[in-house]
């Protein structure tokens, strides 16, 4: 079992410990535990077979055991007894935005909830609202949360597909009898979620692939086995959360045909069907015909090929452009992880992260960037140990010290995630903002505001000269906080006017600014930078997903800042901190 699945368990643990009133401290050692797998410095069956799991801060004795067995069998009996004790209803409220354990308790103990049926029943009739703790507006955003829920769906998280998927596939892809296998689905389109996942194969004879399928040890519920498909559903990250996954079998000159098809998007498919067929073509799942006769495809580049047009990225086939744009020549030459030369929009123990300066250094260095970009928070969002100005001076020391060491061969640029007020000022002031190399300019608090106020408050901070870009701009959660109000095309203009960057903020749980947003962002002028929030070393590999945005924004490696050089990201960044002196030279007189 991979250590993110096991992490999951162990903080799920924690919480129905919670819900149950146990021990704070007893509920607090799984959290941690938790946590610290998700950062683990090297792999966890490696760290097991070499014993220095047992070694790590935050994993005692009864701890390590739990997670051994989990690793090694991916069962645990205290687990299933939990899960057990526990009706499932309980577990489901836990995905109502701003219901934590303690919530549920109260409202289990006071008024008999157990399902989201009988919360959702309460808060209609008013009865969460007379409960000591609770009142009218909490009341409220229980129903605004349940309205979401419904509207979510069953939908995963890109990672969480990603991790879902891999060991599935590989299993497929190595099978003896398999030719050739690909993820397909919304999940090579690489949306923001995922509702079910798709896998296509080819082969002589699709059926032992398919019998293997149904029993490998992931798959919880057979829901169909036929001769080219199997349905299966697979353990989610949550409780009594559970995934569907398609298995399809074809013959190996069916591959092509059958991989476009089922990578989607439906209106994609829909505009290269009508294509084909004003070419005197018929296109569909399995063949292209013409004359009375297939015509013979490879590949899927053999397929567009055959249809007049260069092949379409998978990540730009939602029939927003595409096929004209590959019919003149013009689609963009798409960012690839590789083209990353650094990033911005990082956390140290600074802060809230849970590296050091030299450790979140180093695991840059070891992905291959050659600067790094340390944004803690700043001083008014305590509650993620914001730097006082004392502090923001002594990091600024430590960081020099840092670059003397590294040379000239790697830098680390010393940023802040600066807290954007409510009045859409900035939570330091000038004389400290001007001494940073970058600036994030980020909401954290007063989220209800009006659609008007938000957005003057957010024009107002990107027409700051002292920002440099603005962090995760809508704010929101995916499938747990929707977005703020906010009229997000006037901010983009406002940015464009100023010159300040917007950042795709990569981390999974916000892909934030979203494709159609940064795309048209691009369109106005605006740079865009892709940032992963990492809050430990393993964070960094966000920027992984932040890539599957751009590209889904038709973002080239000249429409992002951090695909230069080091000596040009430096000098770009000098600029803005020029704009910055003259800005306030021109006001001072």
């Amino acid at each position: 079992m991979e250590s993110a699945h096991i992490a999951q368990i162990l903080d799920e643990m924690g919480t129905i410990l919670e819900i149950q009133g146990e021990n704070p401290f007893r509920c607090r050692a799984y959290h941690n535990a938790a946590q610290v797998l998700s950062s683990l410095p090297a792999d966890l069956s490696e760290m097991i077979a070499d014993g220095t799991l047992a070694d790590v801060p935050g994993i005692g004795e009864t701890m390590h055991a739990k997670i051994v067995q989990l690793a090694t069998t991916g069962h645990l009996p205290a687990y299933d007894k939990l899960r057990k004790a526990m009706p499932s209803g309980i577990l489901a409220l836990l995905k109502v935005p701003g219901l934590g354990p303690k919530k549920i308790k109260a409202l289990r103990d006071a008024l008999k909830i157990e399902s989201l049926a009988d919360l959702r029943e309460a808060a209609q009739s008013g009865a969460i609202a007379r409960q000591k703790g609770f009142g009218a507006k909490t009341e409220a955003n229980i129903l605004e949360g349940l309205a979401f829920l419904e509207k979510s769906g069953g939908r995963i998280l890109l990672n969480e597909a990603l991790l879902l998927v891999t060991p599935i596939f590989e299993a497929v892809r190595q099978h003896a009898r398999v030719i050739r296998a690909e993820i397909c689905g919304s999940l090579r389109r690489r949306t923001e979620t995922i509702g079910d996942l798709d896998i296509l194969f080819s082969a002589e004879d699709p059926a032992p692939i398919l019998k293997d399928f149904v029993g490998l040890p992931q798959v919880a519920k057979v829901l169909a086995h036929g001769t080219t498909k199997a349905s299966v559903l697979l353990p989610g990250f949550k409780s009594d959360q559970y995934v569907q996954c398609d298995l399809r079998g074809v013959e190996d000159r069916q591959f092509p045909f059958a991989l476009h098809y089922f990578t989607g998007s439906k209106a994609h498919n829909i505009a290269i069907r009508r294509r084909a067929l004003a070419r005197g073509l018929s296109l569909n799942e399995y063949a292209l015909t013409g004359n009375g006769s297939e015509v013979a495809c490879r590949t899927e580049a053999d397929l567009f090929e055959a249809l007049g047009l260069p092949e379409i990225p998978a990540e730009l086939r939602e029939d927003a452009g595409e096929i004209e744009a590959a019919e003149k020549g013009t689609l963009p030459h798409l960012v690839t992880v590789r083209d990353l030369t650094g990033t911005f929009h990082c956390h140290s123990d600074w802060s809230d992260g849970e590296a050091t300066l030299e450790q979140m250094a180093d695991g840059a260095r070891s992905a291959g960037l050659a600067y790094l970009g340390i944004a803690d928070h700043s001083r008014s969002l305590r509650m993620a140990g914001g730097l006082t100005i004392e502090q923001v001076r002594d990091q600024w020391t430590r960081i020099d010290a840092l670059n003397e060491k590294f040379g000239r061969g790697f830098r680390l640029f010393k940023g802040t995630e600066c807290d954007i007020l409510a009045d859409g000022t900035l939570d330091y002031p000038d004389e400290v903002l001007e001494g940073f190399d970058y600036v994030v300019a980020s909401v954290h608090s007063h989220f209800r505001m009006s659609r008007e106020e938000m957005t003057a408050r957010m024009i107002r901070a990107v027409s700051n000269p002292r920002v440099t870009m603005l962090g995760h701009p809508t704010g929101r959660l995916l499938l747990v906080r929707d977005s703020y109000a906010v009229d997000l095309d006037a901010v983009i203009e406002a940015a464009a006017r100023a010159g300040t960057m917007i950042e795709i903020n990569a981390n999974p749980h916000r892909l934030d600014l979203d494709a159609v947003h940064c795309r048209r962002a691009r369109q106005k002028g605006v740079r865009i930078v892709i940032n992963p929030d990492a809050h430990s070393v393993s964070g960094l590999q966000d920027l992984t997903y932040g890539v599957s945005v751009a590209r889904r924004a038709w973002l080239s490696p000249a429409d992002l800042l951090n695909t230069a050089p080091l000596e040009k990201v430096a000098r770009q960044l000098q600029q803005v901190r020029t704009r910055r002196g003259t800005a306030r030279a021109g006001r001072d007189r």
